[in-house]
């Protein structure tokens, strides 16, 4: 069985990686010229440097692979137009490709984002795949402009849409940071109301999304592959504490309008850096929502996946890799 998997350089990527060579399969990975293989070093894997937004490139890519599973794509931006080439236009050219030149594809995998649903309305209406998307940011609106090319090609090519809620575990650098405040005894609190998300470890997602690759119902499907539970931010960092060892976390409450404040300065200074910031306007819009969840029902039903690692064992895989790697 030949696999393929764009942006199996990143954190997502190299994880389900690992996973499909753990499975047997035959692995090859597209990456770009100065794509980091620090994850794939001395893995049994063919690598292809492929531009995603050539088509000639791709076809080679995707020729004579059984799944595709298509990670790849920009999480930061300065622009719209940014998102959209990467988000839409490179899933574009993928399924075009396959189109083209793999008729006998079994399965096109789009790794989608939470973020295209928006958040919720409240805990006891938690987001379905079955509800309308109200992406909120220029990212979930991009990755939805994705899942619509996606489901454009429904009647040509097998395809399966998952989406992912906040994901954690090793190789992270987004929630290396938080690890890094509370290793030194802080906790931010993002508003003087508890706030919701569901959350995915990173080797329960990977699990998630080879089950919707590979089963017999899921062609034509979206699904979120999600935690069976949701979380406040207090019970993560009570969590996060355990994992770290520490036996007291000072607790910060930051108002929202705060929050709102520094993300606009972020958005001002990072106009005039090469690289878009991390945080910016739009990135504190996301955060002080209230519920960020998704149901998990769906994949239960039709998967019959539910997320087997606790929260508790994995942070603390997460912080004992972190403590090994240097990074806090």
């Amino acid at each position: 069985m030949k696999i393929l998997v764009t942006g199996a350089t990143g954190f997502i990527g190299s994880h389900l990686v690992d996973y499909l060579i753990e499975l047997g399969y035959d692995v090859r990975a597209t990456i770009r010229k100065t794509s980091n293989l620090q994850w794939l070093k001395d893995k049994k894997i063919e690598l292809i440097e492929t531009n995603l937004n050539s088509i000639d490139d791709t076809i080679e890519a995707v020729s004579g692979v059984d799944y595709i599973y298509h990670i790849a794509g920009l999480v930061a931006a300065k622009n719209y137009n940014t998102f959209l080439k990467a988000n839409r236009d490179a899933t574009a050219t993928i399924l075009k490709a396959c189109e083209q030149s793999n008729p006998n594809l079994r399965r096109f995998v789009l790794v989608s984002s939470q973020t295209v649903a928006g958040p919720s309305s409240s805990l006891e209406n938690p987001q379905t795949e079955d509800d309308v998307p109200r992406p909120i940011t220029s990212y979930g609106k991009s990755k939805l402009e994705g899942e619509k090319i996606t489901l454009s090609y429904s009647e040509k090519i097998p395809i399966t849409i998952v989406r992912p809620p906040a994901v954690y575990g090793p190789r992270d650098t987004a929630i290396r940071d938080i690890f890094k405040i509370a290793n030194k005894g802080i906790a931010p609190l993002i508003g003087f109301e508890d706030k919701f998300v569901s959350l995915i470890y990173v080797k329960d997602l990977v699990r998630g999304i080879v089950l919707a690759g590979e089963s017999n119902i899921s062609e034509g499907q979206i699904y979120f592959i999600t935690s069976h539970q949701f979380y406040t931010w207090n019970e993560i960092m009570d969590t996060m504490k355990t994992a770290l060892g520490r036996k007291h976390l000072l607790k910060l409450r930051i108002p929202n309008a705060l929050v709102l404040a520094i993300a606009r300065i972020s958005d001002i200074i990072g106009q005039f850096s090469e690289k878009p910031p991390v945080f910016d306007y739009e990135k504190g819009i996301d955060f002080i929502q209230k519920y960020w969840i998704c149901s998990p029902e769906k994949a239960r039903r039709d998967l019959d996946f539910v997320s087997e690692i606790s929260l508790e064992d994995g942070l603390t895989e997460t912080a004992e890799w972190y403590k090994l790697m240097n990074w806090i």
